[in-house]
């Protein structure tokens, strides 16, 4: 089995993709080794030490590496952990874990206005067709999170999280663009 790897504009994190599904649904971020108990395979990357993020995509999983580590001594490590768990088929999460689930691209934190329903119609569509499909092949995800008075509130995921031009990418890219097909979206925000 070959597991190709990517650079992401993150530089603390690299795109590991198995050549098969990872997740045929949803994505899935794990933050720290507590969010991590619910998967076998973010469990055993976050045993390695030097792992401060695992993000499982479609058909790719990020790991984003602590401040200082040097991947060219743990990208071999992750690459054996990736390919003992595809090889021998592994369940990505624990049996009946509820934490197993991922959460669904449309659950706002924020409580949006029935009233603004056909504007956050667009602004979803948006976001699906375009934002998060260019944002995955970075080994990311971005989801909408809410709007409100004009702003949109976005949660990003994996290599974008903590990315250095996660600002230049909202604020240039995704802003743009909303404003541009949704001219009741003023400005764009990371929760």
């Amino acid at each position: 089995m070959l597991i190709e790897t990517e650079t992401t504009p993150n530089p603390a994190t690299l795109k590991f993709l198995p050549g098969r599904v990872v997740m045929s649904a949803g994505t899935r971020d794990f933050a720290n080794e507590e969010e991590a108990e619910a998967s076998p395979l973010a469990t055993a990357l976050f045993d390695l030490g030097d792992v401060v993020g695992v993000f499982f995509g479609h058909d790719f999983v990020s790991v984003t590496a602590g401040p200082g580590v040097d991947w060219r001594s743990l990208k071999p490590d992750v690459l054996a952990v990736l390919l003992d768990h595809f090889v021998a088929e592994a369940p990505l999460f624990h049996a009946g874990s509820a934490a197993g689930i991922a959460v669904p691209a449309d659950d706002a934190a924020l409580g949006d206005d029935p009233a603004d329903a056909d504007i956050i119609d667009q602004i979803k569509d948006l976001i699906d067709t375009r934002v998060r499909p260019a944002v995955a092949r970075d080994g990311g995800d971005i989801v909408y999170r809410g709007f409100r008075e004009g702003k949109v509130y976005l949660a990003l995921h994996g290599a974008c999280a903590g990315c250095p031009s996660s600002t230049a990418t909202l604020k240039q890219g995704i802003e743009q663009l909303l404003r541009h097909y949704v001219p009741e979206v003023t400005e764009v925000r990371a929760v």
